[in-house]
């Protein structure tokens, strides 16, 4: 991970265990509890979803069998109380299990899996291992394909790209369901709901009197192009932000700011280069407490 800072957070954040249920990505409105302590300067979530959007695994587009065998598996283990054990290694008091991808290896039965890892807690790295929700899936969804798993890290707006190319057999990286992103590449049922949070600094006191994700948009419509807002590059906070019609946003005035990660986007928010963050609600929050930790 860039900068080896996500890797470093996420350690920190293990002791975390007070994130929103796995099965709903909404929570009740107000700020996250995430100011740190005494005067310091740290990172702020507001509780609010400005959107609403499902994840899915994307499924390379010639292999129609591993599409209703990994929708065979998302419904096994919905039912069988696997998945619920997992979110609660994430967003409860579970400990993380290590998960190991295997060398490539053509003359093996593997199953190559595409990935961003440096979006926790989907999805991240701790040494050589990987660790998060989407992996924990992915080392179980190998076994139950009685094959091999090999993790693909590479930039998030890549994955669809390799998976679209043959170059791997799916990506599993807190994707959102798109019609775009559909006529490239097949989706799984989706597995949870996420949305976007807004990440300002504890100092900040404009959105004080907010009480709902309309006030905030309300505030950010007001800005011009001097206001700097840093999204996740390739992310739906950036469509969010630029204004996309295919999604249906319209965008905003403020100047956007990618990053490799969102650990990094807040940090430039800490260190006084940034307005604002956007990005996924699950992430904001273990990076915010990740972060908030460390100062």
């Amino acid at each position: 991970m860039k900068k080896k800072i996500v890797a470093t957070l996420m350690a920190a954040a293990m002791a975390v265990s007070s994130l929103a249920g796995c099965t709903n990505g909404g929570s009740e409105g107000g700020v996250a509890d995430t100011s740190g302590a005494g005067n310091k300067v740290t990172a702020k979530v507001l509780e609010y979803d400005l959107t609403e959007e499902e994840y899915a695994f994307a499924v390379d587009m010639n292999q129609p069998e591993l599409l209703t065998s990994v929708n065979e598996y998302i419904a096994q283990i919905k039912s069988d109380g696997t998945f619920d054990a997992i979110c609660e290694k994430y967003f409860g008091n579970g400990t993380p299990t290590a998960v190991v991808s295997a060398a490539e290896d053509p003359s093996k039965d593997q199953l190559l899996v595409a990935t961003n890892a440096a979006f926790a807690p989907f999805e991240y790295m701790e040494g050589d291992n990987y660790y998060g929700v989407d992996m924990e899936i992915a080392a179980g969804l190998a076994e139950y394909l009685g094959k091999e798993l090999v993790i693909q890290n590479m930039d998030f707006d890549a994955v669809l790209l390799s998976v679209n190319q043959g170059k791997s057999d799916m990506s599993m990286s807190g994707l959102t369901v798109t019609d775009e992103r559909k006529e490239i590449v097949n989706f799984t049922t989706s597995y949870y709901t996420a949305s976007q949070r807004i990440i300002i600094r504890s100092d900040d006191t404009e959105f004080d009197s907010v009480s709902d994700a309309a006030g905030i948009e309300a505030i950010l419509k007001t800005k011009d192009s001097s206001v700097k807002v840093g999204v996740q590059n390739g992310t739906t906070g950036q469509f969010y932000c630029e204004g996309d019609e295919e999604w249906g946003f319209d965008g905003f005035a403020m100047t956007t700011t990618g990053y490799k990660n969102g650990s990094l986007a807040v940090q430039d928010l800490l260190n006084g280069n940034l307005d604002y963050v956007i990005i996924d609600a699950a992430p904001a929050k273990f990076i915010a407490e990740s972060i908030n930790e460390m100062q």
